[in-house]
């Protein structure tokens, strides 16, 4: 449900925009190939056209929805459906299930980048799929093939992000001024809490370190002969600044260190901020006894 100030076809003094395009909405539920054992949230729900289309999965439909008066319409229209639970919440700061879960929704413009954080940010989330209709611009900015800084390296190289198709203006009612896009996103198998460790102190390092080639980077932290090995097995030159190491080449590289017994890695902060912040030294080596 896309929310701008902007529409080209009729006065739209709220800035919604919703999802009309049955087709679409199919897409994206088989996308996440959804059936009755699945939790699926729908994020910013609206008038519930996705949410109507999730429930018929028999999957467990949790709809959020922040507007009282959606929320009222959303209780109405799905009242015999005893497999959804519509959610009066703000989706930016709403509880997310602990078990396995996943996402169809269509999101508002405006707080797209802060969904996502909740989504892929953590360490510990339980999403496993999601299928969402985002701002054209935006879900080409997350699928460049090399991730311009920390945060979109950190999303890409733990969940693969695929730009679907393109979603047209007249799929909505009514009209936004630009496309949309279907932007799929799924975990990407092998990602366990200790590489995820290792490729946080990789990345949060390697973008830290600023014109610095990558290898150079990381050679204090691992040492240079890990380094280059590392990247020569997952074919990146080690000169390239980490903006230019692509997402699954920083997934394969944290593979093999996390294999790597001489070196002893920190922590990762209880809450994970991409500017840096939340980091916690470098990984030592260990000491010969």
């Amino acid at each position: 449900m896309p929310r701008s100030g902007h529409n080209n076809a009729q006065p739209n003094p709220s800035g919604v925009h919703f999802l009309a395009d049955e087709p679409v909405i199919d897409r994206l539920i088989r996308d996440c190939d959804i059936g009755p054992r699945d939790v699926v949230l729908d994020l910013g729900a609206g008038q519930g056209a996705v949410t109507a289309r999730l429930a018929g999965t028999g999957a467990r439909v949790i709809a959020v929805e922040r507007d009282p008066e959606f929320v009222r319409q959303l209780r109405k229209r799905l009242a015999r459906r005893e497999n959804v639970l519509v959610v009066p919440a703000d989706a930016r700061t709403v509880p997310l299930p602990r078990r396995t879960f996943s996402v169809v929704s269509s999101i508002p413009y405006a707080i797209s980048t802060a969904l996502l954080r909740r989504l892929l940010t953590p360490q510990r989330t339980s999403l496993h799929r999601a299928a969402l209709v985002v701002e054209w611009g935006f879900a080409r900015r997350l699928t460049a093939g090399t991730p311009r800084d920390r945060e979109a390296a950190w999303w890409a190289a733990r969940f693969e992000m695929a730009l679907t198709t393109r979603v047209p203006a007249a799929a909505f009612r009514p009209e936004p001024t630009v496309d949309s896009a279907h932007l799929s996103i799924r975990r990407i198998p092998g990602m366990t809490p200790h590489v995820e460790t290792v490729l946080w102190t990789l990345l949060n390092t390697a973008y830290s370190a600023g014109d610095v080639p990558a290898h150079k980077a990381l050679a204090g932290a691992v040492g240079g002969r890990r380094t280059r090995a590392a990247f020569s097995a997952c074919a990146v030159d080690p000169s390239v600044h980490a903006r230019a190491v692509p997402a699954r080449a920083w997934s394969d590289i944290a593979r093999l260190l996390a294999r790597e017994r001489g070196l002893q890695w920190p922590r990762l902060p209880a809450v994970i901020t991409t500017d840096g912040k939340g980091r916690r030294g470098q990984p030592r080596k260990r000491r010969r006894r």
